[in-house]
């Protein structure tokens, strides 16, 4: 008999269990046992305040998740494609509701705006039929008893559904973002980048209020009257109200403001050039933009100078932000997916598809070309071809060595 994790804490003896566990992930349950761990963060207001008011962060999370969207799978039994693949159709069609490619950009908007993505997969008769995306703020982990995941909990209207993970095999699909100090949830990259998005926000509401309030700049009306008396009451609201009716709103916008005997115009606000308001403003975008993995040239935003030109910029694009991001959900749709379906089947994709990086495909074909030394199978594994099967017809040497 050997005491375990849990009898060194709570006393008692019990007999080691026989099957591998992580040491570390009870631990992790002692927080709340069966029970849902709540996001610890306003989603909402990530959603609200960031994508949906922040231009700078709608086509950030637009281009991520479009430009992946895009990219053409592929199914891979051992070394050899199966381009009919019955997996291959499920992601193309997931759901009645859905394209493959309208699917994937909820799943990839999710995930950049929430730090958490989440799948449903339906099965009819035991097969895989339908691909559903779900709504990262209705859905909530449940740790088991060895600090993973036992269930997904999804709330809607004050009805909740679980969907236990049984066997290993669970029916949601959970892709997060790292987190440095939660065991359940993802970091959103707005998340990151609040202070910049905040910045950004506010100088938007700041212009809008300048628009809105032009003529009542933040100062003072002084009233220098003889022997240092003040305006009466009357000759107050009456200024008052000419103020509200003449010099408030974008009509007013610039209109100057005419003072009577007496009166002084005191500035109390510092400027838009003292405040360096516009680079304030582009400074914060650039922030957001790092913090999503968009070059800011490809946002419009001005003062970068880090890339020669715009397709550099767009190469860099798709291959630091876009492909690795493709890369982890190829392997995570292949571990959730691939056991429902005979034979030892992964995802992969095409990059000969894309056309921002067409230059750098034609300059591999040139070198892979002219590199005399090597045969034409091995020509076609270096460009990610298989060996010419038997009947292609070609010779070592032709021309069209990528048959």
């Amino acid at each position: 008999m050997k005491a375990n994790l849990f009898s060194r804490l709570f006393g008692g003896t019990v007999a080691a269990p026989a099957t591998k566990a992580s040491k570390a992930g009870p631990l992790i349950a002692l927080q709340g046992q069966g029970r849902p761990a709540w996001t610890p963060r306003d989603l909402a207001s990530l959603a609200r305040e960031g994508f949906m008011k922040n231009a700078i962060v709608y086509r950030a999370v637009s281009m991520i998740a479009e430009a992946a969207a895009s990219v053409p799978w592929l199914a891979y039994e051992g070394e050899a494609e199966r381009p009919d693949h019955p997996l291959l159709g499920l992601l193309s069609r997931p759901n009645p509701r859905q394209s493959g490619t309208a699917w994937l950009e909820t799943l990839y908007g999710n995930w950049l705006v929430a730090g958490n993505a989440y799948a449903e997969l339906v099965q009819l008769g035991g097969e895989p039929a339908e691909l559903h995306a779900l709504r990262p703020d209705r859905v909530k982990v449940v740790p088991g008893p060895d600090g993973w995941p036992e269930a997904y909990e999804y709330s809607v209207a004050g009805r909740a559904v679980r969907f236990p993970v049984e066997h290993g095999q669970s029916p949601i699909l959970h892709l997060r973002l790292y987190h440095p100090l939660d065991d359940h949830y993802g970091f959103a990259p707005l998340e990151a980048a609040a202070t910049a998005l905040d910045l950004h926000n506010a100088a938007g509401a700041w212009n809008k209020a300048l628009l809105d309030n032009a003529a009542r700049p933040s100062g003072a009306l002084v009233y220098r009257g003889e022997g240092g008396a003040n305006l009466s009451q009357d000759q107050f609201e009456r200024l008052k109200r000419e103020l509200e009716a003449n010099y408030t709103g974008a009509v007013n916008a610039g209109r100057p403001l005419l003072l009577e005997g007496g009166l002084d115009w005191t500035s109390m606000a510092l400027t838009p050039h003292d405040m360096d308001f516009i680079e304030a403003k582009n400074g914060a975008a650039r922030e957001i933009a790092l913090a999503f993995g968009v070059p800011p040239m490809l946002l419009g935003i001005p003062g970068d100078n880090t890339f020669a030109n715009y397709a550099e910029a767009n190469r860099v694009f798709w291959r630091q932000t876009v492909l690795p991001l493709v890369g982890r959900t190829a392997d995570a749709l292949t571990a959730w997916l691939a056991p429902h379906f005979p034979g030892a089947i992964r995802l992969g994709f095409d990059t000969d598809a894309i056309s921002a990086l067409s230059d750098e495909r034609n300059a591999l074909w040139s070198r892979v070309g002219a590199a005399d030394f090597l045969s034409r199978d091995e020509k076609r594994q270096a460009v990610g071809y298989g060996a010419t099967q038997p009947g292609e017809g070609g010779q070592e040497g032709d021309e069209g060595w990528t048959n």
